[in-house]
């Protein structure tokens, strides 16, 4: 019974909480002056934190083919995250993924009943847990793939990506502490957790070099970073007209709001925190 209550609760804050995404969003959404050469223009909030929202918008608007398909690791509860939206609003299908099963127990009661094209999976992904998600996904190349899992996240792409994985847009978290011209992450540890690797919680992710290195490699191109430093957006130019692509004129690289607000110093002062740190060289 208590259970029954405390669920019944939490889903209704919850059911408040995407009423205020969409409305929020909305607001945002109407506000902007959209210029497709500046991404700093598209940005804008509902479900996400930083804007994914209305940059995902914009870059799914110009894809020239498309199949309504998203995967995201590091989904949380399926309220505050990248895909949200893209269910809530726009009827997309997808695969929602976290290794949290308490979160992911929330996401299943409560954006499932937004869509039954979305699967919520708990998993703690690691690169061997690659071919699960591969088993589960019923698209290869999703419009969208969201990666965020504060740590292994240049390691699990390159498993992405070399397990048949093609995805038209690709967005992931970059750590701005390593700042934007260093190309590194982190010792790959199956168990790694953020919170625990380092008391500063800096030690964690890929540089935005490392990341732009690596997604060239595999014929992604570089799109724009936000403007709250956390994110960056690639995508395959296939799907792309090659025009729209060549105008863009994004941000290469932004400081982690977030951390600079925490310690209240920019990156190369924080990188002193955990440069006796392993970090490890990206060259492709």
């Amino acid at each position: 019974m208590i259970k029954k209550l405390k669920n019944y609760l939490h889903d209704l804050r919850a059911r408040q909480r995407i009423g205020i995404a969409i409305s929020k969003g909305a607001v945002m959404k109407q506000s902007r002056r959209v210029d497709l050469t500046r991404p700093v223009t598209w940005e804008y909030s509902g479900f996400s934190q930083n804007g994914e929202d209305g940059i995902l918008e914009v870059l799914r608007g110009q894809l020239l083919q498309a199949n309504r398909y998203f995967i995201e690791i590091g989904a949380g509860d399926g309220i505050e995250n990248n895909s949200g939206w893209l269910v809530v609003v726009e009827n997309y299908n997808g695969l929602m993924i976290d290794g949290d099963p308490r979160l992911v127990e929330c996401a299943r009661r409560v954006i499932l009943g937004h869509s039954i094209g979305v699967e919520c999976e708990t998993l703690f992904v690691t690169t061997e847990s690659v071919a699960r998600i591969k088993e589960m996904a019923l698209h290869l190349d999703p419009d969208v793939f969201s990666l965020d899992i504060d740590g292994n996240d240049y390691y699990i792409a390159r498993k992405i990506i070399n397990s048949g994985f093609r995805p038209k847009i690709f967005i992931v978290e970059y750590n701005s502490v390593f700042g934007p011209e260093r190309s590194v992450t982190i010792e790959y540890k199956k168990d790694f957790f953020f919170k625990t690797a380092h008391p500063t919680h800096l030690y964690y992710g890929v540089s935005i070099s490392g990341w732009r290195k690596f997604f060239k490699h595999h014929g992604y191109k570089f799109v724009t970073v936000d403007r709250n430093g956390v994110n960056a957006f690639f995508v395959d130019p296939e799907y792309f007209d090659e025009t729209f692509l060549q105008q863009i004129q994004g941000l290469d690289f932004a400081e982690n709001r977030y951390q600079y607000k925490k310690f209240k110093n920019p990156f190369d002062e924080q990188f002193a925190l955990i440069e006796d740190q392993k970090l490890f060289e990206i060259e492709n």
